[in-house]
């Protein structure tokens, strides 16, 4: 930090008597943000006005598919299928024809296909119209059959063409045919559609009842609102600046939809830490200082303090979400993409629009104050109740400690057991036209029909090839090999499994061909490519957790310079994660509360939830150690007593952790009400790893571990103090 002493230029202490001021590169910015607000109002107005323009589009522009593994075998044979066989890719639209009465009607089906080649015709994004093939596409009985709109674009653009056509599809239908579009382009279309109505859901339950926790927490209408204006602004640029993105590379229209959720909780988050610490601040200095001297001088030491904390906080989200980048799956990275624009926003907006805000407001951010709020003042900003606890675990800090460790282990002990693949059919809503298709090919034609293995060989190889996909035990039905016909040599073999593509089997008999077929067949299909993400996920997990850990400790490392608190911070943070994904298999693995909670339990974890849940959980967490410890070591650094900076920091910032908390699980339980499964699966492990953090970890754990550590809490050695940049909390 700065060692330039400045007098204070709105002090109006008499001469001699002026306050030492030694403002940080924190404090000066809030000075300006304070003094120069004009500014930062109209460059606010501009970002949000401006990007605001692009974000309505939002969800219709964003992407819809990029669930795959870059470079994995699967993807290689989607491309080769659309490149060589008239598009019956992966990506392709399969359209059901079902008579449930009889036969198909031959008149019939062929009115329909010409009007889907019509559909086909008028949109370049399509390739030709395969029709029904007996022996193949038709099932046993005439009563179903399957026509195939060829793929002529991205899995991205195909989501969007089935967006733009599934309802002139359905449409088809006769009083005697049912027309499903189904097929993995189809169901990304589908499910993207019932996961926005759910996340637009939850958000309209959400905003209200965090608007009606923040009043009950600051006791000032206008106090409570300013986080949700400071939120809005951000959530509303980061939302155009996600539409002007993906004009340049395609970003998952789940980078939004996890952006929206994740910095709502956030960013009240930071507005709550900063404006409780100003309203503090602005009491104190009023006792001296006029009311627009008082209103800059406490902007300042705000930023001084929670301010520099919150950067530090946001810097560890940021960090531990860009971890998620390693993975080399495009709908995976660009949801860390979306969720780091998302904070980087509203972290901006926490530390300079919402300054700005503050200095301006001055003594009118207590304005509509409610009974309580006099009471709260009159302790300088610290808890009555907090500081009684912070007291208590003085006194007996091994207690609490033991049970809340024993907790956490009970709650951490089923994640051995936890098992990850990728969502089932089941996630989609049961009326959803794609869910319809499925179960009636499956009905009709076989439980591994709807997850046809499609296998791509060199000519030399088919007699081959076939014979050895016959000869598996596995496999209920091998179609005849079909030739490209444009003179690349391959073959196009399609083989139907004798279980569901969501089956744990799949992955056996996936392994079993691709070890027994010859060398130059390559195994793929949409159901192989979910395994293929799923064994990439898998693969970078490991590296993705250490990575996150690794930095999470050098960032606490740098902000605190403590080794001995930065290394137990990071530990007890991974001891909350942990539990929480116990608590995750125990409800989505083994199905408790299944029931309450309304779902049917796919008897495991949705296959991208360690990867992103550990960074979301984990940056939450440290959040939490961030915001306990800066408050923990600006008291220590003042006076040196370890066990008074325990206490102080649980007075002052207990009630903040507390009410944030309840906002995050409010915000993350709101999701919970969503009908689709991986809404509903994100918002309850994120509110229970919240839950648990910061009543376990915050409010009892970490408090107890800095008053049995002590000094040593704080203590570095002398060749580390020499390299660690200075970073003081002290104001």
């Amino acid at each position: 930090m700065s060692t330039d002493v400045t007098t204070d230029p709105s002090d109006t202490s008499p001469p001699g008597e002026a306050e030492v001021f030694t403002p940080g590169p924190m404090a000066r910015l809030g000075t300006w943000a304070g003094t120069h607000r004009r500014w930062v109002f109209a460059i606010w107005a501009v970002l949000v006005i401006g990007l605001g323009a692009a974000a309505p589009s939002v969800f219709s522009s964003l992407a819809g598919a990029g669930w795959q593994a870059n470079g994995s075998e699967s993807v290689q044979v989607r491309e080769l299928a659309q490149e060589h066989f008239g598009g019956n890719s992966s990506a392709a639209v399969q359209v059901v024809l079902n008579s449930p009465d009889g036969p198909l009607d031959p008149a019939a089906q062929n009115e329909i296909l010409t009007e889907l080649r019509a559909i086909a015709d008028g949109d370049d994004r399509f390739a030709t119209v395969i029709d029904p093939q007996p022996g193949m596409t038709v099932s046993p009985d005439g009563r179903t059959a399957i026509a195939i709109i060829g793929a002529n674009a991205s899995t991205d653009d195909m989501v969007k063409a089935v967006d733009d056509h599934k309802a002139e599809i359905t449409a088809l239908a006769t009083d005697d045919v049912e027309v499903y579009p189904t097929g993995a382009s189809a169901l990304w279309s589908d499910f993207n559609k019932a996961n926005h109505d759910a996340m637009i859901k939850a958000e309209m339950i959400s905003w209200p009842l965090t608007l009606a926790i923040m009043v009950v927490a600051f006791g000032s209408v206008v106090a409570a609102g300013l986080p949700l204006l400071l939120t809005l602004a951000g959530l509303v640029a980061s939302a155009g600046a996600l539409v002007l993105l993906n004009a340049v590379t395609p970003i998952s229209v789940w980078a939004m939809n996890f952006a929206m959720m994740f910095a709502l909780a956030l960013g009240i988050d930071y507005a709550l830490f900063m404006v409780a610490r100003f309203r503090t601040a602005f009491a104190q200095a009023q006792q001296k200082h006029g009311d627009k001297a008082a209103a800059l001088r406490a902007t300042a030491e705000t930023m001084d303090t929670a301010g520099k904390a919150i950067l530090l906080s946001g810097l560890t989200v940021l960090v531990s979400l860009s971890a998620v980048l390693m993975v080399p799956a495009p709908a995976v990275r660009t949801m860390a993409v979306g969720i780091m624009l998302a904070v980087a926003f509203v972290l901006a907006a926490s530390l300079t629009l919402l300054p700005a805000v503050l200095a301006a407001l001055g003594g009118k951010v207590n304005a509509g104050s409610l009974p309580w709020t006099k009471k709260a003042h009159h302790h300088h900003g610290h808890s009555p109740l907090f500081t009684k606890w912070g007291k208590f675990l003085d006194r007996r800090p091994w207690a609490p400690a033991i049970v809340a460790v024993g907790i956490l282990i009970a709650l951490a002990l089923p994640v051995f057991g936890i098992k990850v693949a990728m969502p089932s059919i089941a996630v989609v809503p049961e009326d959803a036209p794609v869910r319809q298709g499925y179960e009636v090919v499956a009905a009709q034609m076989g439980p591994g029909a709807p997850g046809m293995l499609t296998i791509i060989a060199p000519e030399a190889d088919a007699a081959a090839t076939a014979t050895a996909v016959a000869a598996n035990g596995d496999i209920a039905a091998v179609m005849p090999a079909q030739p490209a016909g444009d003179g690349s040599g391959l073959v196009m073999i399609q083989a139907m499994p004798k279980v569901d593509p969501s089956d744990e089997s799949m992955g056996g008999t996936v392994a079993t061909l691709r070890a027994e077929l010859p060398a130059g067949a390559l195994v793929g299909g949409p159901a192989v490519e979910n395994l293929d993400l799923q064994d990439t996920l898998n693969t970078w997990f490991p590296r993705v957790a250490g990575t996150i850990l690794a930095l999470g400790f050098l960032l606490l490392l740098v902000a605190l310079r403590a080794p001995v608190i930065a290394l137990l911070g990071t530990v007890v943070s991974l001891l909350s994660t942990a539990a929480a994904f116990g608590v995750a298999k125990l409800i989505f693995g083994d199905g408790i509360g299944a029931d309450l909670l309304g779902f049917d339990p796919q008897g495991f974890l949705n296959g991208w939830g360690p990867v992103f849940f550990f960074a979301m959980i984990f940056a939450i967490a440290m959040d939490y150690t961030v915001f306990l410890l800066a408050t923990a070591k600006e008291h220590y650094e003042h006076h040196g007593d370890p066990r008074q900076a325990q206490q102080d920091a649980m007075g002052q910032s207990g009630r903040i952790i507390f009410a944030a908390a309840a906002v995050m699980v409010a915000v993350f339980f709101s999701f919970a009400l969503a009908d689709p499964l991986p809404p509903k699966e994100m918002g309850i492990i994120l509110g229970v790893a919240v839950l648990l953090d910061a009543l376990l970890i915050r409010l009892i754990l970490l408090p107890a571990i800095l008053r049995v550590s002590h000094h040593g809490a704080w203590w570095c050695p002398k060749w580390l103090d020499r390299i660690l940049p200075t970073i003081s909390f002290k104001h």
